[in-house]
C-alpha cells in the first residue's frame, strides 16, 4: 500500500512539473485565437512536405485552443481530471511552439489568423462527458493524420517532427479514453471514416493492432463537422 501511495505521488508530481514546465506556454498563445469571432482568412495548403507540416500545426493549434477553452469552461470538476486535461492542453501548446520553431519562415499562419465559432465551441464544452469524448476525437484524429499525410513527407526534419508528436498524440487518446472508461484503443465502431471510404494504398493493413490512415481532406471534413472552427480550408493538400 505504501508502495502504491508513492507511485501515485510520483505520478502527480511530474503531472505538476508538466504544468509548470509548459503551462505559460498554453496561457500565453492561446486567448486572441479562442475569443477571434470573425469568419478569418483562408488557410491554403499545397501538398509538399512545407503545407503538410503547416497543417499538422493547424490541428495542433485546434488541439491547444480546445484544451484551454475546456480548463476555462468550469465544466471539468474532478481535480485530477482537470489536471490532466491542463496537461494536455500544455503539450499541445509545446506542440505548436515546436512545429512554428521547426517551419520557422515557412509557417503560413498565424495564431490569431484562427477564428473560432463561439456556438460550435460552447456546445463541444457543455458538459464534463462532451468535452473528454470531443478530447478522444480530436486526438484519435490527430494520429489519423499525422499516420495519413506522413508517408509523403521527405524533408528528415519535418518526418523526426511529425514522428515525436505522433505518438504522444495516440498516448492521450489513450489517456482520455480510459477517463471515460471507453477503451484505450480505437475500435472499428469508433472510426469517423468508413472502410469503404479509407484509401486502399494508405492502408495496406488492417485490424484492430493497426492505425488507419486518413487522407488531409477527410480530416478537414471531421474538423468541419465539429463546427468549431471558422476559417476555410483549402488548396491542393485537401482536395
Amino acid at each position: 500500500m505504501k508502495q502504491h501511495r508513492s507511485l501515485s505521488a510520483s505520478r502527480r508530481g511530474l503531472i505538476k512539473w508538466g504544468l509548470l514546465g509548459f503551462g505559460g506556454l498554453m496561457i500565453a498563445a492561446l486567448p486572441k485565437a479562442v475569443s477571434a469571432q470573425s469568419s478569418g482568412r483562408t488557410i491554403t495548403f499545397s501538398a509538399d512536405d512545407v503545407g503538410i507540416l503547416n497543417f499538422a500545426l493547424l490541428l495542433e493549434e485546434l488541439e491547444a485552443a480546445f484544451y484551454a477553452a475546456a480548463v476555462d469552461s468550469g465544466q471539468i470538476s474532478d481535480s485530477m481530471e482537470l489536471e490532466y486535461v491542463q496537461v494536455l492542453g500544455a503539450q499541445e501548446a509545446a506542440h505548436v511552439t515546436f512545429l512554428r520553431s521547426v517551419l520557422g519562415d515557412q509557417v503560413l499562419f498565424e495564431t490569431a489568423d484562427l477564428s473560432f465559432n463561439s456556438s460550435g465551441l460552447n456546445a463541444v464544452l457543455s458538459d464534463r462527458s462532451t468535452i473528454l469524448n470531443t478530447a478522444v476525437t480530436l486526438e484519435d484524429l490527430g494520429v489519423h493524420a499525422y499516420n495519413g499525410a506522413g508517408p509523403s513527407l521527405t524533408n528528415p526534419t519535418f518526418i523526426l517532427a511529425a514522428g515525436s508528436i505522433v505518438s504522444v498524440e495516440a498516448r492521450h487518446a489513450g489517456g482520455v479514453r480510459a477517463l471515460l472508461g471507453r477503451s484505450t484503443t480505437q475500435p472499428d465502431s469508433d472510426r469517423l471514416v468508413s472502410d469503404d471510404d479509407l484509401v486502399a494504398s494508405l492502408n495496406p493493413f488492417k485490424g484492430q493492432a493497426y492505425d488507419e490512415l486518413y487522407t488531409p481532406g477527410q480530416v478537414v471534413a471531421i474538423v468541419g463537422s465539429l463546427g468549431i472552427l471558422n476559417n476555410p480550408i483549402n488548396g491542393a493538400l485537401v482536395a
